[in-house]
Order: structure tokens, then C-alpha cells, then sequence
């Protein structure tokens, strides 16, 4: 007899540490659970405490109330216990709860680790079993979310990268194909829009109601976790996009669990999220902060999960985020910072990286919230990393300009290096800049169709070579015309033409550049990696930096942002020697029109830029370009 509940019943120690909030295993506990392999027969725990009765119904009782009654246990904890002896695996099920006024409630599962596809509702009795293949990966998986090694995401939506002959693919069928599209295009991870299950396909997963099952809509969860798997044995990372800020009111999910406020505030000042119509955790109730904690490790226990993407860190952070004047309830300093939510991010981020230091985690955080990717110790969130919106705001506005306008403002971009280095950044150019009328990339660029797509290559290449991490969202490496949406799939037919087969040519090869040099990745986060040679050259819209490796490698990276050529240009450079251009976006194989620099340059020992050797360089139009010292 082959044995799945491998875990006793909650003990002692687990009530103390869910009521103390601390708990991190809680899907070992609590839920619908098989107890073994070759029989029938399930226990159920769910956390209840204001219910006057539940039970389970499911498909083995035809849906009874009074056939598998579940008991409250005694030490106060508000488990109710049960078992059901008929019930077995792949059975659909829910809770049946009377609330304390008689009210009755039909709940899914909140631990089920499987469920129904949607638009049914019903958990479904599950294990996972499964045989990994990925052993190389995860004993060498520290060195490929290091901080200081080359990281370029490829942010997606499973459900609308391809669809074959139509239809939706499944999660092994993606495995191989994404697979080989990002070894081809050079990509380290994917991170996936939320796979959490959710009812409304149009929410894109942000509106989560399994907090511990994968999407029935791609398959069964051994099929995802096949998928993880695969991308491992071809050398990919998997980051999850995960939403532990909101979720939706639907009457199966988490919303007034047991006829109160549970899983959320009660006062709607607190409790109800008026961006997104949707319900907001209650970060002071210790076993909500369990429940979050154990989904956060959950996905990294079972599925192998490299990282976590935290979403709307801000609207955490913040009691009156999107409110206005008296639609908020100051906190107990009187002040507007959520300190239970800020309790719970620390508690999460020192659970994770205590548990599974190999991984990282990315808060998406929007505003100047200080200290997000820095150690609890020292006040800090503890996130491994963060997204730098402000990064990604000043870039798009400034390439939006017409570029005689440009030189008016200069210091959009320069103004990024000012923080840089404040926080561990991420550089997100993610799906909510090409949605609701945002228009895709390559149309946010100003001029013909040659001046888009020179502006697009330039403010890719420019981005590679600025400090941060890279994550980019799924059709912008191929310069996708139409805004993304979640039906349908990629205009892939656009590959066939030459000037988006460039542009996709390029982001391979800004990938693999990334990857051979460390100039370019391994000191990201550090303020010596970074050194401007010319940021105030505005009358020409022209920057030059060099990024440096800890071995004392350089890089040297200029951009032109202009569509005039740019002839006789003189840069000052640490070292004398050859120079070879390692890259150049106006080159002929990415759609350019080729001026260059015939590949190497001979530095001069002429003193410019407070250097003591020069360039004299020709900068192709709306281009950048990179240069290796040889020396």
C-alpha cells in the first residue's frame, strides 16, 4: 500500500504556531487529504470558528449534509476535523457550513490543491506524487538566482502565448515549446502571470480564489508540475506570480468563510479594495497570516518554484491607498502605513528565505517606500528584489518624445541612476504598459515604421546595459503591433517579417551578451558596477556609460537618440587598446542600417571625459552600441 498522507493530524504545536501566525506548512495539515493510494477514504480540517456546523459534501455522498459531518476540536482553535471513508481521489467536494445566524454556505476547499475547471467551483480530493528530474537544477539552483548572476525574465500569460490549431494548451504541450523558444531566444527565467486558480479567465489570475492549486484549466497538477520540471532539465528558472493583496467575493471562495469576515476586514475602510472591486486580507488575524505563508512556501515545496513576484506590494503598504479622505482607518500611531501588512511581508520574505534560500522573492512596488529589498534587520521589507517603476515610467516617456524634442528632456533618463542602486531593481517592461489603451511597445515609439523600430532596438539594448535585472513581457522581443489580450494568442505571423525577425535577433543576442559578460550582470545592485563617462550632452541626446565586473572588466555602452548619425564622436575610456563592438542595435542582421564601426576601434592617448584615452566613434541613429575593451 503506497502511503499520501505522510503527515500526522494537526497537533498542539500546529494550533500554537496558526494562531501565532507562523505557521508555514499549513497544507500538510489542514484540507481534503487521501489516505493512501490504493483506497478510498479522505480527512478533512478546515478553519471555521464561527461556524455552528459544517460538513462535507462531494460527489461519493451525493452531496448530503448530513452524510460525513466534520466536529470542532476542543482546544479552541476553530478546526473543525472529519473524515469521510467513501470519498476518494478525483472526487469533486465542498464545505457545507450553517453559520452562527443558520445561514448556509457551500466553500471551496481554501487548502484543495486541485479543483474543478472553471466555471465549476468544487475542490477536488487530490496528491502529489511525483518523480523530479530536475535534480542538477535544484542542487545548482543558488548560482543561476544569485544576485549577481545574469537574470533576464520573460514575463507570460500560459493562456494566451500559443494556442495550437486554437485551442488552449495544456501545461506539458507549453513545457517543451516555451522551453525551446526561450533556450533559442536566451532567456534565464519565466515568470507566469498568476496559475493560482480563479474563476474569471479575463482576471489573468489576479484574482485568486485556490491559493494552493494550479489552474485546472491547462490540466492536473502533476502536469504542472511536469512543466516546472522540464523547464529546470533545459536550464530555465520559474518564477510565480503570486497575489496575496486581494481576492475576489466570489460565494464558493474565501469571502465571509463562515458567515463573517474571516479572511478579510470587516469594515470596508479596511476590507474592500476599491481598484478592484475585491476583498483585503486582514494581515492582523494570525491564521490568515499562516494561510498566506504556507501558499507563499507551498509553491516552492511542491512545485519547485524558483522565485515569487509579490503583487501590489503598495496597495498593502498603504491603509489609504486608492482611497480619499475618510474612506481610510489611520493606523494606531495615526499614521497611513498598514504595520500588520508590513509584519506579514517581513514574516513571509524571512520564512522563504530561511526555508528555501536558493530562491528569490520580487515585491511590485510602485512608490518610495524605503528599504523594500533590504534585510529586516536593518528595517527592511526583505524582499530579494523589486520592481523599479520609476524606471520604467521615465523610459517610456521619454521615448515617446519626438526626438527633436528630446534634448528638453535629457534627464529622464539619467535621473534613474540617481536610485539606482537603493534598491535591488528589476527593470519591468511587464503586460500592464501594452493593455486598456496603453498600445503595445513598439507603438509607443514616435516616427515611421524604420524610426519606431530603431527606437524600439535602442530602448531594449539600453535597457540590457542599464544596472538591473531584465523582465520583459511576452510579444515585445518580436515588437508586437496590437495590445495583448488574454484571448486569442501572439501575432507569431509577424516572426516572417524581417524587421520583427530583427528585433526578436536582437533580444537573443542581448541575452546572450548579457549572459557572456559580467560587467553587465554581476555587480547590478553595487554602485561600482555603474560610472558615467557622459550623462549632460543634451543638445545631441547622446549618453555614455561603462558598466564594470568585480574583475575590473568594462563595458562601454552609448546611445544615440536621435535618428542622425552621429560621425567623429570622441569618448573617453579608462584604458588604450582595441575596442571591439560586441554590440550594435542598428546592425543589418536586427533590421538597422548598419553604420558601425567596422568592429574595432583603436583607443588614442588623448585625454577626453577626464579619461586619458579616447574613442573616436561613429553612432549609428536611434542605436546603442557596446564596446569591449580588449586590453
Amino acid at each position: 500500500m503506497t502511503l499520501i498522507s505522510t503527515y500526522p493530524a494537526l497537533g498542539e504545536t500546529d494550533t500554537y504556531l496558526l494562531a501565532e501566525g507562523t505557521h508555514a506548512r499549513l497544507y500538510e495539515k489542514l484540507g481534503g487529504r487521501l489516505e493512501d493510494a490504493d483506497r478510498q477514504g479522505a480527512s478533512f480540517a478546515v478553519w471555521a470558528p464561527n461556524a455552528r456546523a459544517v460538513s462535507v459534501i462531494g460527489d461519493w455522498n451525493g452531496w448530503d449534509a448530513e452524510a460525513d459531518p466534520l466536529h470542532p476540536r476542543s482546544d479552541g482553535s476553530g478546526v473543525w476535523e472529519g473524515s469521510a471513508a467513501r470519498a476518494g481521489r478525483g472526487d469533486g467536494y465542498k464545505y457545507r457550513i450553517v453559520t452562527s445566524t443558520g445561514r448556509v454556505l457551500e466553500k471551496a476547499d481554501p487548502l484543495a490543491m486541485r479543483t474543478e475547471a472553471p466555471p465549476a467551483t468544487a475542490s477536488k480530493l487530490w496528491s502529489l506524487e511525483y518523480t523530479w528530474s530536475d535534480g542538477d537544477w535544484m542542487a545548482n539552483r543558488a548560482k543561476r538566482n544569485s544576485l549577481d548572476a545574469p537574470m533576464s525574465i520573460y514575463e507570460m500569460h500560459p493562456g494566451s502565448w500559443r494556442r495550437p490549431d486554437g485551442r488552449m494548451p495544456g501545461y506539458r504541450e507549453l513545457a517543451h515549446a516555451l522551453a525551446d523558444y526561450l533556450v533559442a531566444t536566451g532567456f534565464t527565467h519565466v515568470e507566469l502571470m498568476p496559475v493560482t486558480e480563479h474563476p474569471f479567465y479575463g482576471s489573468w489570475g489576479y484574482q485568486t480564489t485556490g491559493y494552493f492549486a494550479p489552474t485546472a484549466r491547462y490540466g492536473e497538477p502533476q502536469d504542472f508540475m511536469y512543466f516546472v520540471d522540464h523547464l529546470h532539465q533545459r536550464g530555465l528558472g520559474v518564477v510565480l506570480d503570486w497575489v496575496p493583496s486581494h481576492f475576489p467575493n466570489d460565494a464558493h471562495g474565501l469571502a465571509e468563510f463562515d458567515g463573517t469576515h474571516l479572511y478579510e476586514h470587516a469594515d470596508p475602510r479596511q476590507g474592500f479594495h476599491p481598484e478592484w472591486n475585491s476583498a483585503i486580507f486582514n494581515y492582523g488575524r494570525n491564521e490568515v497570516r499562516s494561510f498566506l505563508i504556507s501558499s507563499g512556501l507551498f509553491w516552492l515545496d511542491r512545485y519547485h518554484i524558483d522565485g515569487l513576484r509579490v503583487d501590489a506590494v503598495a496597495s498593502m503598504l498603504y491603509l489609504d491607498y486608492a482611497r480619499r479622505d475618510g474612506e481610510w482607518i489611520p493606523n494606531r500611531n495615526g499614521g497611513r502605513e498598514n504595520l500588520e501588512a508590513i509584519d506579514f511581508l517581513q514574516e513571509l520574505n524571512r520564512a522563504v528565505y530561511r526555508e528555501y534560500p536558493d530562491t528569490f522573492t520580487i515585491a511590485e512596488e510602485s512608490t518610495a517606500w524605503p528599504r523594500v529589498s533590504r534585510p529586516i534587520e536593518t528595517g527592511g521589507l526583505g524582499f530579494g528584489m523589486k520592481w523599479n517603476m520609476g524606471w520604467m515610467h521615465d523610459t517610456l516617456a521619454y521615448m515617446k518624445q519626438d526626438p527633436v524634442h528630446r534634448r528638453f528632456h535629457h534627464h529622464k533618463l539619467t535621473f534613474s541612476m540617481v536610485y539606482a542602486f537603493s534598491e535591488n531593481f528589476v527593470l519591468p517592461l511587464s503586460h500592464d504598459e501594452v493593455v486598456y489603451g496603453k498600445g503595445s511597445l513598439i507603438d509607443k515609439m514616435p516616427g515611421d515604421a524604420w524610426q519606431q523600430f530603431a527606437n524600439l532596438r535602442l530602448m531594449l539594448a539600453y535597457m540590457w546595459a542599464h544596472p538591473g535585472k531584465k523582465l520583459l513581457f511576452m510579444g515585445g522581443e518580436f515588437a508586437q503591433r496590437r495590445e495583448w489580450t488574454h484571448e486569442g494568442e501572439l501575432d507569431w505571423q509577424l516572426t516572417e517579417l524581417p524587421e520583427h525577425r530583427g528585433m526578436q535577433h536582437l533580444v537573443g543576442e542581448l541575452n546572450r551578451v548579457l549572459r557572456a559578460e559580467p560587467a553587465l550582470h554581476e555587480l547590478d545592485f553595487e554602485a561600482e558596477g555603474f560610472e558615467w563617462v557622459e550623462a549632460d550632452d543634451e543638445a545631441r541626446s547622446v549618453f555614455a556609460f561603462l558598466r564594470r565586473s568585480r574583475g575590473g572588466e568594462s563595458v562601454l555602452v552609448l546611445c544615440n537618440l536621435t535618428p542622425v548619425p552621429r560621425q567623429n564622436y570622441f569618448v573617453g575610456v579608462p584604458t588604450g587598446g582595441s575596442w571591439t563592438e560586441i554590440l550594435n542595435s542598428d546592425a543589418l542582421p536586427f533590421g538597422g542600417a548598419g553604420w558601425g564601426n567596422l568592429g574595432v576601434v583603436e583607443a588614442s592617448p588623448m585625454r577626453t571625459h577626464g579619461r586619458p584615452h579616447s574613442l573616436c566613434l561613429t553612432l549609428p541613429p536611434l542605436s546603442t552600441v557596446f564596446l569591449k575593451s580588449s586590453s
